[in-house]
């Protein structure tokens, strides 16, 4: 009887402490912190896309204010998830009156659920006036994404990730109305700027086309940036104005009339078309196709959460920093459009090769100073920040706009991010609307610009 006393307080004990063990188990699992790692780029990437079919269609962002949306949303949903890095740290305290609110530590975060709902906040804010049907795809992509990550990690953690990610959006707004330049510009991105105060004699800016604006964000180049600072706003000068045969002036003239005199080559017309993303409703802008490049290098790598946000922001910060500087250089120097000097110096009929298959319009040149160029500013700052992450050497086919019809899309292929940003500068030639000056001065100083966003403390 007592032997049986004894073989059964001992079985007891025995399941006690397996119990016990287990439940030590279990608990240090669930204290264990997920990190960006151990997810995938989804969230970044179907939120990537929505911002392109959104800012296709939306008027008055082209480039300025998108290049500037994609700063903030970019770094808004890094530090989002700051916390869950492996590799990268928080860069809050580099911006004076950016006040991020911290997790709750020792709690489990669900990273993407974060992403979400700070995307969602963000993107409500940044264009709450597009047509009504692309404003409703916010919510319809917030939604479905919600009911998925509710339903995969359990109500609690999803809103406790939910609410994390919303109030880092809610901060990140509150930040960005405090820079009165450039804040919702999109609203009047011309402002009271006259051209005629500035033109002064000929070389000096004009509108190319009749009843075109006075010139589009005019002081953009006065607003904040993440990486550079005031010294860094003006790109090198340009070439001294001449219309005498032997300037180097007037043989990049030359250049810019020989591309379409007499007529135009298929790689010069399919080069220049495939970069363009001039126009509203067409494609989105050129500051976004960096953001669909990105993309496609997310997929094509199967890339961590972790690094579609690291690439996001630096980026999205980049891009900002590029519409900055080089718009603040454009008023700057004021150089005319090649149209405008070919016209006036060489052939009075001379038209453009950027061509509105919507509308019809022939021979359109964009509505602002021709030096540095926008598109290849743009593009080698945001190459240099997604070569920092995914290589210098990095191949790749660009299929942005693959299967087009209007103008030539077909994919091209690429040796490097920085071909890619070389050819990207070297299109507005052939298109016509910049000098060679223009695009050269254009990816210098946006590689520049790029290294600079690189540069900061990003790494644990």
């Amino acid at each position: 009887m007592m032997n049986r006393k004894i073989s059964l307080l001992f079985v007891v004990l025995t399941a006690l402490l397996t119990l016990n063990s287990c439940k030590k188990d279990i608990t240090a699992v669930e204290s264990e912190l997920n990190t960006t790692e151990q997810y995938d780029h989804k969230v970044v990437s179907e939120w990537n896309n929505l911002f392109l079919e959104i800012e296709r269609y939306a008027e008055g962002y082209r480039p300025c204010p998108t290049a500037r949306a994609l700063g903030y949303i970019g770094l808004a949903a890094y530090e989002a998830c700051a916390d869950g890095h492996v590799d990268y740290r928080s860069l809050k305290s580099n911006y004076a009156g950016l006040n991020v609110p911290a997790i709750f530590k020792d709690q489990q975060y669900h990273w993407p659920s974060a992403v979400n709902a700070s995307n969602a906040y963000l993107f409500k804010r940044f264009f709450p006036f597009v047509r009504a049907d692309l404003y409703a795809k916010i919510d319809v992509l917030y939604q479905r994404l919600e009911a998925e990550y509710r339903n995969e990690v359990g109500v609690d953690i999803y809103e406790r990730s939910r609410n994390h990610g919303e109030a880092v959006g809610a901060a990140f707004w509150e930040w960005s109305r405090t820079d009165p330049y450039t804040h919702d510009y999109y609203k009047d991105n011309v402002k009271d700027y006259d051209w005629t105060t500035r033109f002064n004699k000929d070389g000096d800016w004009k509108p190319t086309q009749i009843n075109r604006k006075n010139g589009l964000f005019p002081e953009f180049g006065k607003g904040r940036t993440f990486a550079i600072n005031d010294n860094m706003k003006l790109c090198r000068p340009p070439l001294r104005h001449s219309v005498s045969p032997t300037s180097q002036l007037y043989a990049q003239a030359l250049e810019v009339y020989a591309q379409n005199t007499p007529t135009m080559s298929y790689q010069s017309q399919w080069v220049a078309e495939f970069w363009s993303d001039d126009l509203l409703n067409v494609t989105f802008s050129p500051p976004s196709r960096w953001i669909a490049i990105a993309n496609q290098i997310y997929s094509k790598e199967n890339a961590s959460l972790q690094l579609a946000l690291l690439a996001n922001a630096r980026v999205g910060m980049a891009l900002n920093d590029a519409a900055v500087g080089c718009w603040n250089s454009k008023y700057h120097y004021n150089v005319e459009r090649p149209e405008t000097y070919i016209r006036r110096v060489i052939d009075a009929n001379w038209q453009t090769n950027l061509h509105n298959p919507i509308t019809g319009e022939r021979g359109l040149t964009p509505d602002f100073p021709a030096y540095p160029s926008g598109h290849a500013t743009f593009g080698a700052a945001a190459a240099e920040a997604l070569a920092s992450v995914f290589g210098y050497s990095y191949t790749m086919t660009d299929r942005c706009h693959e299967h087009r019809s209007e103008f030539i899309g077909t994919p091209r292929s690429f040796n490097s991010l920085e071909e890619m940003a070389y050819e990207n500068g070297w299109s507005r030639v052939p298109l016509g609307v910049h000098y060679r000056m223009d695009s050269e001065e254009g990816v210098r100083y946006g590689e520049e610009i790029g290294r600079r966003v690189n540069s900061l403390p990003w790494t644990k």
